[in-house]
């Protein structure tokens, strides 16, 4: 699933583990991208469109996102910004192979990968303070050698255990590495992706689960962040947001293709999921993203 091909960027990652980066508006950088690093970005000044692979929302001063490994990504000022600003963004990238090599290490690593795991299809994090937010990202920016990663950990530490967070790729889910690592329904979540055109029932994943409803749908929002039916409407919206990016097909076609048994549902779904209409997608992606 291409979701309209981003540039390729190639982060020098030879002398630091993190990297850390911030920049003003207008911008060069501001373009449809992805790279192999996940990003911890907060937006300084400005508002306009954030675009984390099929997700499409709006952005302000305060707005903190993490994006994993080749999730294509933007932040388009709106157009009625048109004084230069000096600082618009401040970001830090840094690799998974680190983590990873410190969890085999140190065990207690593990608190983060349900985190990094999430950030595979975006995350924002809702209510983040702006002032600390800056505070932090300056703390790591002037830090040095080992006390950088340790402001940078324990930054990462806080925001695994946010309250108020919400993933944003949809498409994404379809391709997360769901494993028993991270929960015993990994099976169950497997058997949605895999599946999600089918009518699914809860009484057939609890069963899968080997739990009771209620038990299996308090333990499938504590690992997902969703509940089963939104989770599996959130896979075939995305799946629905792709086919909108790049074919030409009717929307009612796609909705029937996606697993939706009728198109008032789905476009009271997309809506809910969106934020917008799917025709009003279609229009939007096209116009900021083909450019």
């Amino acid at each position: 699933m291409s979701l309209i091909s981003p540039e390729l960027e190639i982060v020098d990652r030879s002398l630091n583990s993190i990297r850390y980066l911030e920049h003003g508006w207008p911008t060069d950088l501001c373009r449809w991208h992805s790279h192999e690093e996940y990003e911890l970005h907060l937006i300084v000044n400005t508002r306009g469109k954030a675009f984390v692979g099929d997700h499409i929302g709006g952005f302000e001063p305060g707005s903190l996102y993490l994006t994993g490994p080749l999730l294509p990504h933007n932040w388009v000022t709106d157009d009625n910004f048109s004084e230069p600003v000096n600082l618009r963004d401040m970001l830090i990238q840094f690799n998974h192979d680190s983590i990873q090599l410190a969890n085999e290490a140190y065990p207690e690593f593990r608190e983060l990968l349900l985190l990094l795991s999430k950030a595979e299809s975006g995350v924002e994090f809702i209510g983040f303070k702006l002032d600390e937010s800056i505070k932090r990202f300056e703390d790591i920016r002037n830090a040095k050698g080992l006390k950088q990663i340790i402001l940078f950990l324990d930054f990462l530490l806080c925001l695994s255990q946010w309250k108020t967070s919400q993933i944003l790729s949809a498409s994404q889910l379809i391709n997360k590495n769901w494993t028993k690592n991270y929960s015993n329904i990994a099976k169950v979540i497997e058997y949605i992706i895999a599946n999600y055109k089918e009518d699914i029932k809860l009484s057939q994943l609890a069963e899968m689960a080997c739990m009771s409803q209620s038990a299996f749908s308090r333990h499938f929002f504590n690992t997902t962040g969703n509940h089963y039916s939104d989770f599996l409407n959130r896979i075939r919206i995305g799946q629905a947001c792709a086919k909108l990016y790049e074919t030409n097909e009717h929307i009612s076609t796609i909705c029937y293709d996606v697993g939706f048994r009728n198109l008032a549902n789905f476009n009271r779904q997309f809506l809910r999921i969106k934020g917008v209409q799917p025709r009003v997608f279609r229009s939007e992606a096209r116009k900021e993203l083909a450019i």
